[in-house]
């Protein structure tokens, strides 16, 4: 079990009202909108996030980008199979190039559906990157360690810290 004070929490749709419950079960809310680059510092860390956009995924991947931060991390969230599989690989290279380079890398399993809301958490998967399958990607996967933009990207589903500079990032648990 991991105590609560090692749970560290950010939705930029957090109410006043929500944050301050949060803090008072003993859960650490992250203070800035971090955009999903949130570095794990070295310690396992198991981050839940269903049903973010791409980006997130991405910006954390390359806060991340190293076989030794990848393999400690454990991501709940959209499948990125999933996300493979419903752009067109020119979109995901160029838009999600973190996404699209540690595929290779990535173990995934689907959470099984439920009846009641297959049409909410249909697409939902535990990820991990065994450090073995990592040391298999080639080098030069490892040297492109650009931050990504997102210029080019016509459907960005975050929200940027400068469209909401008074919130918070997403959910981590260390």
């Amino acid at each position: 079990q991991v105590p609560p004070g090692r749970c560290s929490l950010f939705d930029p749709a957090f109410s006043a009202q929500e944050a301050a419950a949060l803090g008072q079960l003993g859960l650490r809310l992250l203070p800035e909108n971090e955009e999903g680059k949130h570095g794990i510092e070295g310690s396992a860390t198991l981050f839940y996030m269903v049903h973010c956009g791409k980006a997130l995924y991405n910006n954390l991947l390359w806060r991340n980008w190293s076989a030794g931060a990848l393999s400690k991390m454990v991501i709940i969230g959209n499948s990125f199979k999933g996300i493979e599989e419903r752009l067109l690989s020119k979109v995901l290279e160029r838009d999600y190039s973190y996404i699209a380079k540690v595929l290779k890398g990535t173990e995934e399993v689907a959470l099984p559906a439920h009846p009641r809301y297959l049409d909410t958490f249909n697409d939902t998967s535990v990820h991990w990157f065994p450090l073995e399958k990592l040391k298999e990607l080639s080098p030069e996967v490892w040297d492109f360690v650009e931050e990504p933009t997102y210029q080019d990207c016509d459907d960005l589903e975050i929200i940027r810290k400068e469209d909401r500079a008074d919130q918070r990032s997403p959910a981590a648990a260390e």
